[in-house]
């Protein structure tokens, strides 16, 4: 489960402090966009604790490279979350 420490930097600003993590740079057809995923060891844990929690995810999709859910975040946004089926560091 994600509960990294933050701090409120006043105004509404928290900073978060995030666990390890890896970036992944993908060759381009062109079109051009940002993606942005969280990892979990777990998923089927996370989205239960999610759950516990009383926020909602995606159900479960079956990536070639993971498993991902996604989230909707405070401000409309999504972000996935997946549990990898390749190697990470």
């Amino acid at each position: 489960m994600l509960e990294p420490r933050n701090v409120d930097a006043g105004r509404g600003w928290l900073i978060f402090g995030l666990p390890p993590s890896e970036l992944a740079v993908h060759p381009s057809s062109g079109d051009q966009h940002h993606e942005i995923y969280l990892m979990c060891d777990d998923i089927n844990l996370f989205v239960r604790q999610l759950g516990e929690r009383g926020i909602a995810c995606s159900g479960i999709q079956e990536q070639r490279w993971g498993l991902l859910v996604e989230l909707t975040l405070p401000g409309g946004g999504r972000i996935g979350v997946y549990q990898p089926k390749h190697a990470w560091p």
